[in-house]
């Protein structure tokens, strides 16, 4: 088993109704109908087979900043994804899109160096050329796995932590 995704407890207890999820643990807080009570799911597993589709990796700021692995691609330090934004290495006014193939992860301080120009102009150097990635590496990108509910630790202690 690993660790899927975070869903809200509505769709937990929904899931669970339907029999689309077994709880391995519980928090200790029950919702309740008129006819019937349960235990809010804090860990489950799906019972089914997982549908896979090969769409490829949705473009977003955390999935660059993943597939980055939380570095700046200019001067190479690691950082919370707080620290980070990302950069059109092509600057949108000179052409460049908002895609894979043209996006990084930078920190503030190289992000505000190379401006509106490209690396070259800006006299920087890409650590890793930008690409559109296949699949992501599972991680707990949401939040350290201390601040994760006591529940989920036992769940997420083989995975990666990112801030």
């Amino acid at each position: 088993m690993q660790p899927h995704r975070i869903w809200p407890w509505q769709k937990a207890i929904h899931c669970l109704v339907d029999g689309r999820i077994q709880a391995l643990e519980n928090y200790d807080v029950e919702v309740s109908s008129p006819s019937v009570s349960f235990q809010i799911p804090s860990v489950a597993r799906i019972t089914g087979k997982i549908p896979y589709h090969k769409r490829g990796v949705k473009f977003s700021r955390i999935n660059v900043l993943t597939r980055d692995n939380f570095t700046c691609q200019y001067c190479g330090n690691r950082f919370p994804r707080r620290k980070l934004n990302y950069d059109h290495v092509i600057p949108r006014s000179k052409g460049g899109k908002t895609v894979w193939e043209n996006i990084v992860s930078a920190c503030y301080p190289c992000n505000a160096k190379k401006r509106n120009r490209t690396p070259e102009q800006a006299g920087m150097h890409l650590i890793r050329p930008a690409y559109r990635p296949q699949e992501l590496p599972l991680t707990t990108a949401a939040f350290p796995i201390d601040q994760a509910p006591e529940a989920w630790k036992f769940y997420l202690q083989d995975f990666k932590v990112f801030g």
